[in-house]
């Protein structure tokens, strides 16, 4: 058992995802985990644990930690707590100092970011570090990129489970969501377009260049047409287009592969893609050509202050009233190595908004790093991915209402 005070600490929980965080917290943990939550303001955060009481007073109650943006009062922190979730961004604004306390004092990190060309940077910086001390640091374990990452693994076995083979490609789509975004998650888009270069940005777009061995030279399955316009007909997913968090996403799969038996579980030809799908071609074009020159766009100094006078504000979010009716719906097929017409279809609905989502994800996330016997604990310290939770994380976040389900089909 850990000697440390806290099993737990949430840093950020008076922001948008922050709160939703607690209250997944609250619901679903085991009453007897010691939790803390952690933010500037007093008066805030005790906002948030009377929340926590409403929702179970039988429960521990997290304890305030008042914690500045300093990093010696971040280092004292994280060494108080066996696991820190981090919501507190633009992670490449504000995000550094978290993960380096972590990092270099042997704490267990998850953060909701989505920002790539951040965690590559902190990857390279603290990658060694974090081997020396034991810290597993697992970024993007929300909305960006668990659902990807978490499917693609459950396909993975599936097909090796059913066919004895490895998997030679994985085709995932964001098939539906209802939802709004967060003032929080449109600056952060921002900041990132502020803080790193096209080509910084374009890199991100490399074939496992987040991965920590050389990836598969196996060529890409898509089209010329789909390189130039975005748009793909899949027989079993439909009409796809490009989709927004593709750079955010791919990356990591992409890094799950390497890290899970050395590329050799999801094999040696692996490639995933990620689309949107949407309802006809000529909508599909639209997307991809507004994204594609809308990103060019934001760029321009004049266009980036123009959004962010428009925008909503940093901690503005829907409430529960507000997100009555929201969901999101993911599906993916996976294909074998061998070649054989049978395939794995997986399918993921959650019921709630996004944020709700995310408090959920991140929140089971780390307790599976906390209780569970996963690959991330075996393969010591340093940048894992969600997938490195495996199936404890698939089974305790299946309990909750984000069941991922696989099915072989083609079969005679």
């Amino acid at each position: 058992m850990s000697t440390r005070q806290y099993d737990i600490v949430l840093w950020g929980a008076t922001g948008h995802t922050g709160e939703w965080t607690a209250k997944h917290i609250a619901r679903s943990y085991p009453t007897d985990i010691r939790w803390a939550i952690a933010g500037r303001s007093r008066s805030k955060l005790e906002a948030v644990v009377e929340s926590c009481v409403k929702i179970n007073p039988d429960r521990v109650q997290p304890s305030i930690e008042i914690c500045n943006l300093d990093e010696v009062e971040l280092a004292d922190l994280a060494r108080k707590t066996t696991v820190l979730i981090s919501t507190v961004g633009p992670f490449c604004v504000y995000g550094e100092p978290t993960l380096k306390a972590c990092a270099e004092n042997g704490t267990h990190y998850l953060d909701i970011t989505g920002e790539i060309p951040w965690v590559l940077s902190m990857t390279k910086k603290y990658e060694k570090v974090a081997k020396t001390t034991g810290a597993i640091l697992i970024s993007q374990s929300a909305v960006e990129s668990l659902p990807s990452d978490l499917v693609a693994f459950a396909i993975v076995q599936r097909i090796h489970q059913e066919l004895s083979t490895t998997t030679r490609e994985i085709i995932f789509s964001v098939d539906d969501i209802k939802s709004t975004f967060s003032g929080g998650t449109l600056h952060s888009i921002l900041e990132v377009i502020d803080n790193f270069s096209i080509a910084a940005l374009r890199r991100m777009k490399k074939p496992f260049v987040h991965s920590p061995i050389p990836g598969p030279t196996a060529p890409s399955t898509q089209s010329v047409w789909t390189n130039l316009f975005g748009v793909r007909k899949h027989p079993d997913l439909g009409i796809l287009t490009s989709y927004f968090g593709t750079t955010s996403d791919v990356p990591i799969v992409e890094r799950s592969w390497g890290l899970i038996g050395n590329g050799k579980v999801y094999g040696s030809n692996f490639r995933f893609s990620e689309y949107a799908r949407t309802r006809s071609v000529f909508c599909g074009l639209l997307v991809h050509f507004v994204m594609t020159f809308g990103a060019a766009l934001l760029k321009l100094p004049l266009a980036t202050s123009l959004m962010r006078k428009v925008i909503p504000p940093r901690g503005y979010g829907a409430n529960e009233e507000q997100t009555k009716g929201h969901f999101a719906e993911y599906r993916a097929v996976g294909r074998p190595e061998a070649d054989t017409s049978v395939r794995a279809h997986a399918r993921v609905r959650y019921d709630g908004g996004l944020y709700e989502m995310s408090g959920l994800l991140v929140s089971q996330a780390a307790l599976c790093l906390l209780k569970d016997d996963v690959t991330a604990k075996k393969l010591g310290g340093g940048f894992m991915t969600p997938a490195t939770l495996g199936q404890p994380l698939i089974d305790r976040l299946g309990d909750l209402g984000f069941k991922i389900e696989v099915k072989m089909v083609g079969r005679d």
